[in-house]
């Protein structure tokens, strides 16, 4: 249970970006800080990025998760997190994503301009993952992994889904992620990892015949 919630410490960052010599100012960068009784969370990240990452959770299998969201999703991604994980690695996870959910909504601003959807199948060895997503401002969260093992390494593979939620929730996204194929569990998370982050890239990607719209028939996400 938390003790205390300050998410009040998040800030955008505007910069020029251009897309075919159109210029926009939009929020593209964002940095988040969220502590309470549990863990301190930092992130900051650039959606305009290379793919540059530094991911310092105490959960080692956590880290290397995020490094495959910043190289295959071209986000530079600098994450910081301390908690109660002398307990176990759930507060910490899934504050991580709750933070990275919020920086994401932050750098994303009111998402004129971007592609909004985005869809990848990655495949890992025997393992094959398909991710499809939508910013579309109504966080739903439709997750169809099997792992097979309760564990890959020290890791709980349960907290998988309880990342994908909480970034789902903070980032206000559709999310629908189905495994096609896989009995490996590494294998399994990993190509999720990485078809996410490759469904996310083509999403934030700016649409250059419509880079100062909104993407909704509505006018409004």
């Amino acid at each position: 249970m938390q003790i205390s919630d300050r998410e009040a410490q998040a800030k955008g960052n505007y910069q020029a970006t251009s897309v075919n010599n159109i210029s926009l100012s939009l929020s593209r960068t964002a940095s988040v800080s969220r502590t309470t009784g549990e863990t301190d969370v930092q992130v900051e990240l650039n959606l305009d990025g290379t793919g540059k990452c530094h991911a310092d959770t105490g959960i080692p299998f956590l880290d290397h998760m995020l490094n495959q969201i910043s190289s295959h999703g071209l986000i530079d991604l600098n994450v910081k997190a301390t908690g109660d994980i002398e307990i176990d690695d759930h507060h910490t996870n899934e504050d991580v994503g709750i933070t990275l959910g919020m920086a994401l909504a932050k750098a994303l601003g009111d998402r004129k301009g971007i592609v909004r959807f985005g869809h990848f199948v990655a495949p890992l060895d025997e393992s094959l993952v398909q991710v499809a997503l939508d910013f579309s401002g109504r966080p739903h969260l439709s997750y169809g992994l099997e792992i097979p093992t309760q564990r890959v390494g020290n890791y709980d593979t349960q907290l998988v889904r309880e990342f994908f939620v909480a970034v789902v929730n903070h980032s206000q996204m559709t999310l629908h992620i189905r495994q096609l194929d896989g009995i490996n569990s590494h294998h399994i998370i990993e190509a999720t990892f990485k078809a996410f982050a490759r469904a996310m890239r083509m999403a934030i990607e700016i649409d250059p015949r419509r880079a100062s719209q909104i993407p909704s028939s509505k006018g409004v996400l």
